[in-house]
């Protein structure tokens, strides 16, 4: 039998804002291949998640700039524009998020994100101030799907972890969850996650 949900928790990037990489780099390396390859073998996922782990800008590019010398202005272009690559939010989940909080669920969130950036976010999309409090990995310097950063987040917030629900849209993650002992869902999109909702009994 499925506990009764009193805590959700969301993800934020692709869970309620979009985030694109190579919008950055329309301008810069207008070719789709060049800019593929350029984020396939510079600026990767592999290095970007280093930032969100608390890891700075200036050490992230200065280790970069050393190995690719000659793509310098690219890789400053990468935290210069890093505004341009959270385009939208997804409304659906906001229109979700917005309706749980209006019915005194209990709502936080747990992400995967650099401070400075985040607080990027959260200015241009005030929805990611609505939350009763968010840990960010690059503050506690822990990353998902690591069963420590959902620990904290439950001492944090003072989560009932069998009572408790977790968003996101990454599969590993989700399974970082389950291993917290926390129940969770992975995000495909507003129509999936209201099925999910429903399937835990929580009025949206």
């Amino acid at each position: 039998m499925t506990s009764e949900i009193r805590h959700i928790v969301f993800d934020i990037g692709r869970v309620l804002i979009n985030w694109e990489p190579e919008l950055a780099f329309l301008q810069q390396i207008p070719d789709a291949r060049e800019r593929r390859w350029f984020l396939d073998n510079v600026c990767t996922m592999a290095w970007n998640v280093e930032q969100d782990r608390g890891r700075s800008w200036k050490e992230a590019e200065d280790l970069l700039i050393a190995d690719f010398p000659e793509h310098e202005d690219s890789i400053r272009t990468y935290r210069r524009n890093w505004s341009m690559m959270i385009h939208s939010e997804i409304p659906e989940t906001v229109t979700l998020l917005e309706t749980l909080l209006s019915k005194e669920h209990d709502v936080t969130m747990l992400t995967n994100f650099a401070t400075d950036t985040l607080e990027i976010a959260r200015n241009k999309y005030e929805f990611l101030n609505s939350s009763r409090g968010i840990t960010v990995s690059g503050e506690v310097r822990l990353l998902k799907p690591d069963i420590e950063i959902y620990k904290h987040h439950a001492r944090t917030f003072d989560l009932s972890t069998e009572h408790t629900l977790f968003i996101d849209d990454s599969k590993k993650n989700v399974e970082g969850a389950i291993n917290a002992g926390w129940n969770a869902v992975q995000f495909q999109n507003g129509k999936t996650l209201k099925a999910d909702l429903e399937r835990f009994s929580i009025d949206h």
